[in-house]
C-alpha cells in the first residue's frame, strides 16, 4: 500500500521560507513522478511543481523562481522548498504519486 506522508508546513510571515517534505513507503519510488499541488480555501486543488523520475522539473507560474522541488531516491523523499512566499501561497500542500495522495500539510503565509 502506497503512504504519502508530508511535513514542514506551518506559519510564516511574508517573504519567508519553508521546506516541505514528502516520504514514501509502499513504492517504487525511483521510478515515479512525484508532484506537489495546494489548494486554498474555496478553490480547487491546483499543481505547483512536478519531478520526473529523471529529475526534470516543472513549475506553475506562479511560483515560477520562487519554489524549487527536488528529490532523494535514497531516502524516499521528495521536498519543495518554498522561497519569497506571499500570502497567496497559504494553502494545504499535498504530495502526489501514483495515484495515492497525501494527508496535507498547512502553510499559513500572515503577517
Amino acid at each position: 500500500q502506497v503512504q504519502l506522508v508530508e511535513s514542514g508546513g506551518g506559519l510564516v510571515q511574508p517573504g519567508g521560507s519553508l521546506r516541505l517534505s514528502c516520504v514514501a513507503s509502499g513504492i517504487i519510488f525511483g521510478i515515479h513522478d512525484m508532484y506537489w499541488y495546494r489548494q486554498a480555501p474555496g478553490k480547487e486543488r491546483e499543481l505547483v511543481a512536478r519531478i520526473t523520475s529523471g529529475g526534470s522539473t516543472n513549475y506553475a507560474d506562479s511560483v515560477k523562481g520562487r519554489f524549487t522541488i527536488s528529490r532523494d531516491n535514497r531516502q524516499n523523499t521528495v521536498y519543495l522548498q518554498m522561497n519569497s512566499l506571499n500570502v497567496e501561497d497559504t494553502a494545504v500542500y499535498y504530495c502526489y504519486a501514483d495515484y495515492t495522495w497525501g494527508q496535507g500539510t498547512q502553510v499559513t503565509v500572515s503577517s
